[in-house]
């Protein structure tokens, strides 16, 4: 290897190095608030290692409320959420993709267009909506959401959809196959890297919200995300920073974990989203 080459792999692994820390930091430091007294929350100057590791925190964290039951609320919403709105993404991304209709140019251009609109402008008229339908304090609003598929998805799919070659889907057609059985039959099992990263991404939406468990649900429904901000108080009703930064850091693990395992088809579909216009 020449030198040259030696020195600009080395300033990339520093900047690799770099940016690796900056992302991780604010994990570390939760995890390190985790292992803290409550005193040393306080305490200045600030102290970034804990005097003595608490690990007793992340124990209470699970014991002091019924974190399983309020992980469990996350985790069928999420699941919900994440399989409805892949489904009606990629049904809607491969009939912009391979169907032809007039005004579809046009459709495709407001569909995206919805991607500039700030979610919380919708929140009020969106909460109105599920009280006439007396559907506050149900999870029929996430079935509703995941039915009516995302913007960004659906360009994914349709990026993903519109690359792949047109002889397959004739030769498909001749052996008569609608285009329903085309989507399902071979459409959808192609597009295994964006199916989980729509997955993926999706799933860690409606695992990280607040705002619409918050706004829709009571506390005995809603999800870890509200009862961690909600419930860890001590007998005066103070809240106690330090179980609830233990309760963040294993609510932040199972996100890590499904990246780490599916980061490699998150990559595949984001280089291959841009292969055809």
């Amino acid at each position: 290897m020449r030198t040259t080459d030696r020195v600009s792999a080395g300033r990339s692994y520093v900047m690799l190095l770099l940016l690796s820390v900056l992302f991780a930091g604010p994990f570390l430091w939760l995890v390190l608030a985790a292992l803290k007294k409550p005193v040393e929350w306080v305490a200045t100057p600030i102290r970034f290692l804990p005097e003595s590791p608490q690990w007793s925190n992340f124990t209470e964290a699970v014991t002091r409320i019924n974190f399983l039951a309020y992980a469990g609320n996350s985790l069928f919403l999420s699941t919900t959420y994440a399989v409805l709105i892949t489904l009606s993404s990629a049904a809607v991304g491969f009939g912009f993709a391979r169907l032809r209709g007039p005004g579809q140019r046009w459709l495709f251009t407001v569909v995206l267009a919805t991607m500039m609109l700030p979610a919380i402008l919708t929140l009020i008229p969106t909460y109105a909506m599920f009280v006439q339908l007396h559907l506050v304090n149900t999870y029929w609003p996430w079935v509703l959401w995941g039915l009516a598929a995302s913007p960004y998805l659906i360009f994914l799919f349709r990026q993903f959809f519109a690359a792949i070659p047109k002889d397959l889907e004739d030769a498909a057609v001749i052996d008569g196959c609608g285009y329903g059985r085309i989507f399902w039959r071979i459409f959808l099992p192609l597009s295994r890297p964006v199916l989980l990263t729509s997955l993926l991404l999706s799933f860690t939406w409606t695992w990280g919200d607040y705002l619409a468990p918050a706004l829709l649900l009571d506390i005995d429904h809603t999800t870890l995300s509200v009862a961690i901000t909600q419930t860890y108080r001590d007998p005066h009703g103070d809240y106690i920073p330090t179980v609830q930064a233990a309760a963040a850091a294993l609510y932040v693990v199972p996100v890590l974990l499904i990246f780490l395992f599916a980061q490699r088809y998150f990559v595949r579909s984001v280089a291959t989203s841009g292969l055809k216009g």
